[in-house]
């Protein structure tokens, strides 16, 4: 396993959760390109790990994500040698590959994605936040795009991803256009957030809703991830088509013989991911 130097990746084989935790906590866990390589290996050994059903991605101490480091944007005094900061668009344009990597790694990971939000979410935090499958916050999780405050496009995918998982075009470009602040009450009534719970039982609440995915039967799982997003670019019959044949996997798996199984035993059951 690679020694990580801004992230911690640790994935508990006995219930199928692993988590990411960006570790910057004197930076708000600013991103940078170590960082964003670093997320995006961290993905990659996730969902090809077998024993990886569910995902958390959180942040150390009192910030999810303050978003990109400052230093490498061009108006810092640090920034010389960052793609962010080249004078050549060319070069700033490949740059953000790094950021494409990891926002995309978390949309194709086939295991599902939770955002442990403990705190800010600005700018590619946010972005990084939205492109999670759930979020799970506290009354400190606070969510700005931030890029319009410093004169620059969110080119973390936020102009996607913000109408998507906000349930507003008008919600979005509000954020887009103004930089303000949403609020954790405010996000949790729209559904951006899937829970809102307490401080002190953020860990514990991320912890049962991932425990009970990690219980959950994989194929039928990776499959409805899969077609959740392919589905917000298809017609309905395209999107029919493929569900039938999605459903055909699962028809044939063992896993529904199982689930089935377990339904007349009335037990619990014991998906073995095939």
């Amino acid at each position: 396993m690679p020694d990580y130097e801004l992230i911690l990746y640790e994935a508990d084989p006995d219930t199928g959760i692993a988590r990411i935790t960006l570790n910057r906590p004197a930076r708000l866990n600013a991103i940078n390109d170590q960082m964003q390589a670093e997320i995006t290996d961290a993905l990659t050994r996730a969902d090809a790990d077998p024993e990886v059903r569910v995902l958390i991605i959180t942040g150390a101490g009192r910030a999810f994500c303050a978003g990109g480091d400052m230093d490498q944007l061009g108006g810092s005094a640090n920034g010389a040698g960052s793609g962010w900061s080249s004078g050549n668009a060319d070069e700033v344009r490949r740059s953000f590959r790094l950021a494409q990597g990891m926002i995309l790694g978390v949309q194709r990971c086939e295991k599902p994605v939770i955002a442990m939000v403990n705190g800010v979410a600005t700018g590619a935090g946010l972005d990084l936040a939205c492109a999670c499958d759930i979020r799970i916050g506290t009354a400190n999780a606070r969510f700005m795009s931030a890029y319009v405050r410093i004169g620059l496009f969110p080119g973390f995918g936020g102009t996607w991803l913000y109408p998507r998982t906000l349930g507003s075009l008008g919600r979005a470009a509000e954020m887009l256009f103004t930089g303000d602040f949403l609020e954790a009450d405010e996000a949790y009534r729209l559904g951006f957030l899937n829970r809102l719970v307490a401080d002190a039982e953020l860990e514990a609440a991320t912890l049962t809703m991932a425990g009970r995915i990690a219980a959950g039967p994989p194929i039928a799982i990776r499959l409805s991830k899969m077609m959740l997003y392919q589905g917000l670019e298809f017609d309905l019959e395209t999107a029919m088509k493929m569900a039938a044949a999605a459903e055909t996997i699962t028809l044939t798996s063992q896993d529904h013989i199982e689930g089935v199984r377990a339904f007349r035993e009335k037990r619990a059951a014991e998906y073995r991911d095939g």
